[in-house]
């Protein structure tokens, strides 16, 4: 699977432990950025990050901030997308098994890299579970075509 990932200033040192995880997983990845700790906007790599899963040219998406609110809701602002912030295992698992999320978003600096890093393997394996979340997922995108049309 080919994920997105991208980190403002507060999330690029996670940034290259998670990457190390997307491999040891088999992963492809493209990174957005950013590869400087010089501040930088976190809404410039979430933007990234977030429109390559939004038109599907990556399957999913990781983005690291330094509590991860920002890039959650830059995030949400693209159509198709589903990003949900992460800070424990729990959460991680019912994203992906509820909502199907296809951005997880990680807070750099409210977390440790170990936490993050097993975040991410949960977030990684687990699968959609489908059935009657399936029906709430079609529910959310009628909202989003609604909200799009106005």
């Amino acid at each position: 699977m080919l994920i997105a990932i991208g980190s403002d200033h507060a999330g690029l040192e996670m940034k290259t432990e998670i990457i190390a995880v997307l491999k040891e997983l088999g992963h492809e990845y493209t990174d957005y950025g950013t590869d400087t700790p010089q501040s930088v906007d976190y809404p410039d790599f979430g933007e990234k990050v977030s429109e390559a899963v939004s038109t599907g040219k990556t399957e999913r998406g990781i983005l690291i901030c330094g509590t991860g609110i920002g890039m959650s809701i830059v995030a949400n602002k693209f159509p198709n997308i589903r990003a949900s912030l992460c800070n424990e295992l729990f959460s991680a698992k019912m994203s992906r098994l509820h909502n199907d999320a296809n951005i997880l978003v990680l807070g750099g600096r409210i977390i440790g890299k170990d936490l993050a890093k097993e975040i991410v393997r949960t977030w990684m394996t687990t699968p959609f579970e489908g059935g009657r979340h399936a029906n709430r997922l079609r529910k959310i995108t009628l909202i989003e075509e609604k909200t799009v049309r106005r």
